[in-house]
């Protein structure tokens, strides 16, 4: 089967952060000819600052600018030379002051990001394997996946799962000669913790596990000599942890930091580590700062800085406790994170805080997952506590509102994140609309439905009420679907939107790269639930198209198509499902900002084909439209094999025949792991078997008779449309008698023989199906999840 054309991370990205930058909350300019640190000018607002990262407030100590001012005048602004021959005349003595915070020994480099990029392929060898944290910083994985040029495994677990992170231990712990698990020591959105002193333990237990830990959020305002998070839960640096802190931030001035014990390690990675040896050196000013900063650090101030840091913090969760905001992580760190749940309500409170006089951060994909969206608060020695008793009461007062606004409930933000809320609410829907949600298509009027849904694929009345009679009884789990079938209605019954729904057991990596469902599927001959999820889908997996009647023109419309987000949400919850799916949607649909604007990703999904019959007469008057090229393409590539083959239509299939059609199509799916699904149940080709709708086009050798060697499963549906549902071939006989090409062309006669106006070719091979005069249409679907660790086997996020 072709291959399918996989999803663009950074297309993503782009539409999240445009849609973030259009609500005023993302990429904005700090104004004013100055910064004291405690508040920032935004939009000729001064607002009290609670974003910052430098939490202890060393930017603004005058020890530190006063450093950087002399290094200029003396030095220049730049000493414009790679560290590897020659550093300016500042370094050796930053080096031998974070040497003595450290007690191990360091290399200091431009920033973390160039220092991941540095460090990471140096210290792993080829035949060791990277295990990573899904929330572990990004310029952590980016570092890492550089190393997949060199077939490094690269794996990932769910954010601090110890017992995912242990099985994959035991996969690898006689294959490799070291396993790193790469993880933050503070993490900069929820602000909590890494269970370092479990990590150790493991390590203990399984001796080629190796620590890479980012500690930059973790840094100065904890730990001996502000040392950070980490080292203060290790008290010393063992041999099997490389550590990076950083020289900016909280510390005050630029570059970052790396500590590694293990002395031969520490030689490689410094003789030769990329960025170390191509990028500039830090500036002398900000040498000077740091210098400055780490004899701060060294001394008893310190601890004095800490301590005053600590009375804020503190202060700033005496006050959150006598609220009911979601706060999602309860922790001694200076970052803390109140969900919104959708961007949509992180938008409205985040412009409700500013105008209030309080900036704070936007919590937004792929920092955190759409559906986790929040604000992230970041508390400093600058803040007063009068200004966060305010921030505070701020909060209080415009969270309801901003909720109300975007119509959603605590207990729709509290479930994104698996919190139980403190108060219950009313769900929010709109109660001028009429719902109505029948769980068979027996209960559904069948002229109405078929008129709603007329022109599709195997969705029309009949088709539901078959895949419903295939889909329920069966002995595996991933072989029974719920259906729901939805109607909202304006106050005079008239139907606004209609749409069916299954619940159903998907592959977590349905549309992820072929290689990364070869490799879970090896794990799944142990296990074969291994990364599955139960979902939520407009449609199903076994229907495509437009699954969707609505009544876009109608006053009432986008109430209507909120009314569905909610009762999707509601399903979810009740019928304990991880993702929500919307499809199949082409790219320039009106609901796009809104579904984005509740925590939906769009996902390019394969490419469908369609094939307009109108005015056709017969297969040479479809031929003869055809242009030029095609034409060439049918007279080389397929009328040659014509007459090497028998070609037979089959409304009903002998005993043996349903027994060959089953193992086609089982070679298909078996070969299509580009779209890794469940198999059907046996008792599906049983049922078309059986069914008046349903025939089978067969193909075999001419001079083969008893061998089957390429079957089209199709579908008749009641608005004219012909549905090539499922293809089976086997594959040994593929390219000697053209047969995928064959049953392509015999589909097209057949639809034309029955007077049908359109052939839903359905998705894959796109390329093949348009040779033959398919129209290709782009689709997408929506996602809604609270987990990135799913999107990462997607395609979605960057990690494969």
């Amino acid at each position: 089967m072709a291959k399918i054309k996989h999803h663009n991370f950074l297309n993503t990205v782009h539409e999240v952060f445009t849609d973030a930058k259009q609500e005023g909350v993302l990429h904005l300019y700090a104004e004013g000819n100055s910064f004291s640190g405690r508040k920032i000018k935004v939009k000729n607002r001064n607002l009290f600052h609670f974003g910052t990262t430098g939490y202890l407030g060393l930017e603004q100590d005058q020890r530190l600018k006063k450093a950087a001012i002399r290094a200029i005048e003396n030095y220049g602004t730049q000493f414009p030379l790679s560290k590897s021959y020659i550093s300016n005349p500042l370094y050796k003595e930053l080096e031998e002051l974070i040497t003595q915070m450290y007690q191990a020994p360091i290399i200091i480099t431009k920033n973390s990001t160039l220092g991941h990029i540095g460090v990471i392929p140096s210290a792993v060898d080829d035949d060791d394997v990277i295990i990573l944290d899904h929330q572990v910083h990004w310029s952590v994985q980016n570092a890492a996946k550089m190393l997949k040029t060199r077939s490094v495994p690269i794996e990932m677990i769910r954010h601090n799962n110890l017992e995912m992170l242990e099985d994959k231990l035991k996969k690898y712990t006689h294959s490799k000669k070291h396993i790193w698990y790469m993880a933050d020591g503070i993490y900069s959105m929820y602000g909590d913790f890494a269970p370092v002193n479990d990590l150790m333990e493991l390590g203990k237990q399984y001796p080629q596990l190796r620590f890479y830990f980012d500690d930059v959020h973790g840094m100065s305002w904890v730990g001996k000599n502000g040392t950070g998070y980490v080292l203060s839960q290790l008290g010393a640096l063992p041999s099997n942890v490389l550590l990076f802190g950083t020289l900016s931030k909280t510390f005050g001035a630029s570059g970052a930091l790396l500590a590694c014990s293990d002395i031969e390690l520490y030689k490689k990675i410094k003789t030769f580590g990329g960025p170390l040896t191509f990028s500039a050196q830090l500036e002398p000013a900000s040498v000077a700062a740091a210098i400055a900063s780490a004899k701060i650090h060294l001394s008893k101030d310190i601890y004095g800085l800490q301590d005053e840091l600590k009375e804020r913090i503190d202060c700033f969760n005496e006050f959150l406790a006598k609220t009911d905001l979601p706060l999602i992580d309860h922790n001694e760190s200076p970052v803390f994170y109140i969900g919104t749940g959708m961007p949509k309500t992180g938008y409205n409170f985040v412009n409700r805080l500013m105008k209030e006089g309080f900036y704070v951060n936007l919590g937004i994909f792929p920092a955190v997952p759409v559906k986790n969206t929040g604000v992230r608060i970041t508390i400093s020695r600058h803040n007063q506590k009068e200004e966060i008793k305010a921030l505070v009461a701020a909060m209080e007062y415009h969270y309801p509102k901003a909720l109300a606004e975007t119509r959603t409930t605590p207990e729709r933000v509290f479930h994104a994140f698996n919190l139980q809320p403190k108060v219950l609410s009313e769900k929010v829907l709109n109660v001028d609309l009429q719902i109505e949600i029948k769980e068979t298509i027996g209960a559904v009027d069948k002229k109405l439905w078929n008129n709603l849904m007329k022109g599709q694929g195997v969705y029309d009345w009949d088709g539901l009420n078959f895949l419903e009679n295939v889909f329920q009884d069966n002995n595996r789990k991933e072989y029974n679907w719920a259906f729901r079938y939805v109607f909202i209605k304006d106050e005079n019954e008239k139907i606004i939107l209609a749409t069916f729904l299954t619940h159903a057991l998907w592959k977590d990596d349905m549309l992820a790269k072929e290689k990364v469902s070869q490799a879970i599927e090896v794990e799944r001959n142990e296990d074969p639930y291994h990364l599955t999820s139960m979902v939520v889908s407009m449609g199903s997996l076994f229907t495509e198209g437009d699954h969707l009647y609505w009544d876009g023109k109608h006053p009432k419309a986008k109430d209507a198509m909120n009314t569905l987000i909610r009762l999707l949400e509601d399903l979810q919850f009740d019928l304990d499902a991880k993702m929500i799916v919307l499809r199949d949607f082409e790219r320039e649909t009106p609901w796009h900002r809104n579904l984005q604007g509740n925590g939906f990703i769009r996902v390019q999904m394969p490419d469908t084909c369609m094939v307009d019959l109108k005015g056709v007469v017969d297969l040479q008057d479809f031929l003869s439209k055809l242009s030029s090229r095609n034409r060439k393409h049918y007279r080389k590539d397929i009328r040659p094999f014509l007459e090497k083959v028998n070609i037979k239509l089959v409304k009903k299939a002998t005993s043996s025949e349903i027994v060959q059609i089953k193992k086609l199509y089982g070679n298909v799916h078996d070969n299509n792991q580009g779209l890794n699904t469940f198999s059907f149940p046996e008792k599906l080709f049983d049922h078309m078997n059986e069914h008046p709708l349903w025939e089978f086009i067969m193909v075999r050798p001419s001079d083969q008779l008893e061998t089957l060697i390429g079957v089209m499963l199709c579908y008749k549906n009641s608005g004219q449309v012909y549905v090539p549902a499922f293809i089976g071939m086997d594959y040994a006989y593929r390219n000697d008698f053209s047969t995928y090409r064959l049953l392509l062309l015999m589909t097209i006669e057949r639809a034309i023989a029955l007077g049908f106006s359109k052939i839903d070719m359905g998705m894959t091979a796109s390329f093949e199906k348009k040779k033959l005069g398919a129209q290709v249409i782009k689709k997408y679907a929506y996602l809604q999840t609270a987990d990135n660790y799913t999107l990462e086997l997607l395609g979605i996020m960057e990690g494969q």
